[in-house]
């Protein structure tokens, strides 16, 4: 038998891991990370132009983050997928190699992974028609501009 060093925190993961896969209804194929859902940390600024919104998506691919905008709502949307998992067969030589045999064996994870789903009310001095979106270097940057505020306007009243 193998000597093996104690670390608590260790313990308390695994345990973790077993009730999320307890509740979650996960299963062994997954590691640790893969089906938690997860959200990415998002700033929000607002100037006399316009509301900005910087999502951190590192390891998305733009083409894969869908950003949608109905009845006031904006929501960004995307997936960022598990890039170890060679879990599927491969060909070896003309036979089929089976799952255990290529799967690469987990040290440890602490990235998540899957679909992630963010929704923000804007207010209604956005201007809707106009929203812009660009990704630089992980880092989605939405620019939501403002509608130009008519400025109030004396009547003049007309005298008989």
């Amino acid at each position: 038998m193998a000597i093996q060093r104690y670390q608590p925190s260790s313990l308390l993961q695994q345990f973790n891991d077993e009730i999320s896969r307890m509740f979650l209804g996960q299963t062994d194929a997954l590691p640790s990370g893969m089906g938690d859902q997860w959200r990415p940390a998002i700033d929000i600024h607002e100037n006399d132009e316009a509301y900005l919104i910087d999502a951190e998506v590192p390891g998305v691919d733009p083409a894969a983050i869908e950003i949608t905008l109905r009845n006031g709502v904006l929501t960004v949307a995307g997936e960022r997928s598990y890039h170890y998992d060679s879990s599927k067969a491969k060909e070896n030589g003309g036979a089929l190699v089976s799952e255990e045999m290529t799967r690469e064996p987990t040290r440890h994870i602490e990235r998540r992974y899957g679909r992630f789903v963010r929704r923000f009310t804007l207010p209604d001095t956005a201007d809707e028609d106009a929203v812009e979106a660009r990704a630089d270097k992980g880092v989605l940057h939405i620019k939501v501009p403002k509608k130009t505020q008519t400025q109030p306007r004396r009547i003049e009243i007309k005298a008989e």
